[in-house]
């Protein structure tokens, strides 16, 4: 008896050490963020966009110079879908690494195009190759640190994903730094920051690792509440959640809420110069600013939700978004509309921080790469709607009154959604053991 008992305790002394100690999982956020930095730096295309029109070389079309990005932003749902089936069977190492490959590949072969004529290639390597690559890497993180996480599931996820609101900021002055050396060949730029991209996220997606087998975070005490963190319950897989409805009202809440906010990101700088009056140069100064909100409500509104809970935080975002567009061709102050404007893309980034946690709570974290991953077929279908509607209501009329309250009003008749949408009553159920299941 007592060399089994110390036997036994070895055991369990052996297994406890091989657990990472608790700072380890902080160390996964900053590899998170790493890589999120570098698949982020895609929301500064607007900066080629321009050069391309200009160049000699090139002179494309508006419409030519922003296909490449629309390319890229319809891969994405193509890449989280395959990254996040993926990484639920081999890990998210591996996914994450090679999304990173493959992402950092496409931006240097865009790098080989010299003029019109390589178009093809453009749209090949930065549209469908590093799309590809964007989504299947992005996934990653989101699904990895929910389950280091669950007792700040909601704050992690805005973590990871405020990763990517940021990219743009820090990569946008760069590429112009890049592309002023030489203006006539801007595609040039790709290459440097092509291997700036792959050693960032190289470096941050190594570090990835699930959790072991009955990882528990010390102290924490799941909460079983429909809000702010269901847990304890059944573990859905992406075929049982695609036969829930909250699969379905969860995405619609996504795509409703990013073709709201998007709306306005795909007409901020005509906006503010034909609404408020702001010069050409100040335009595109603050929405650079604004991209600062972007990344910043992915954090904010997602560390709200742990407290405020999730439906409730959706309908926050919802509310002000639509109560903010209905003001905003009103705002002929340059404070006011950007304050409104700020508010904006502070809830359309809220709406990728909060998501990803509120999946893990309806269905679990064990599947979440491909329950959320297929989900992010919301954030297509919004970034076409939102622009789509924007832009045939404005037309050349610049009927923006028109345009923004219609969007406005949709954005709070969405709000419904959130009232009837709960936690699937499995998850709010703990599972039985298999004596207890044999006995009913």
């Amino acid at each position: 008896m007592d060399s089994e008992k110390v036997t036994h305790e070895r055991r369990d002394i052996t297994a406890r050490d091989a657990q990472p100690p608790g700072s380890f999982r902080w160390l996964l956020v900053a590899g998170g963020l790493l890589l999120q930095f570098s698949i982020g730096a895609v929301y500064a295309w607007s900066v080629f966009g321009r050069a391309l029109e200009s160049a000699d070389s090139w002179q494309l079309s508006t419409v030519q110079a922003s296909l490449p990005f629309t390319v890229t932003i319809g891969m994405i749902f193509v890449g989280t879908y395959a990254g996040g089936r993926l990484q639920d069977v081999k890990g998210p190492r591996i996914v994450a690494l090679i999304g990173g490959v493959v992402y950092a590949l496409g931006i240097l072969l865009a790098s080989l195009t010299n003029g019109a004529e390589d178009y093809w290639l453009l749209i090949l390597g930065y549209g469908i190759i590093s799309g590809f690559g964007l989504g299947f890497a992005y996934i990653v993180p989101i699904a990895m640190l929910q389950k280091w996480f669950p007792d700040k599931t909601g704050l992690i996820t805005g973590l990871a994903v405020g990763g990517f609101g940021f990219g743009a900021v820090l990569t946008s002055p760069v590429a112009q730094w890049l592309i002023n050396r030489n203006p006539e060949d801007p595609t040039s730029a790709f290459l440097p920051l092509g291997i700036a991209y792959l050693v960032m996220s190289l470096a941050g997606a190594a570090l990835f690792r699930n959790p072991p087998e009955g990882y528990t975070v010390p102290g924490y005490e799941p909460a079983s509440e429909n809000g702010a963190g269901a847990d304890g319950g059944k573990e859905f897989t992406q075929g049982e959640a695609l036969r829930t409805p909250q699969w379905y009202l969860l995405t619609a809440i996504l795509t409703l809420s990013v073709a709201a906010g998007i709306s306005l990101i795909s007409q901020a700088k005509p906006s503010a110069t034909d609404i408020a009056g702001f010069s050409v140069t100040g335009a595109a100064a603050l929405v650079g600013v604004l991209a600062i909100f972007n990344g910043a409500g992915r954090i904010v509104w997602a560390a709200v939700s742990d407290y405020l809970g999730r439906m409730k935080t959706f309908t926050a975002i919802l509310v002000l978004q639509g109560v903010c567009l209905i003001v905003l061709p009103h705002a002929d102050n340059m404070v006011l509309f950007s304050i409104l404007a700020a508010i904006v893309y502070l809830c359309y980034g809220g709406t990728f921080g909060t998501m990803p946690a509120t999946a893990g709570d309806f269905f679990g974290v064990r599947h979440a790469g491909a329950i959320y991953g297929l989900m992010l077929v919301g954030w297509s279908l919004g970034g076409i709607i939102g622009p789509i509607i924007a832009s045939t209501l404005i037309g050349e009329d610049k009927a923006y009154t028109l345009a923004y309250t219609t969007i406005g009003i949709i954005a709070l008749a969405s709000v419904l959604l959130t009232v009837v949408t709960k936690v699937p009553a499995a998850r709010r159920t703990p599972p039985r053991s298999s004596s207890e299941a044999r006995l009913l």
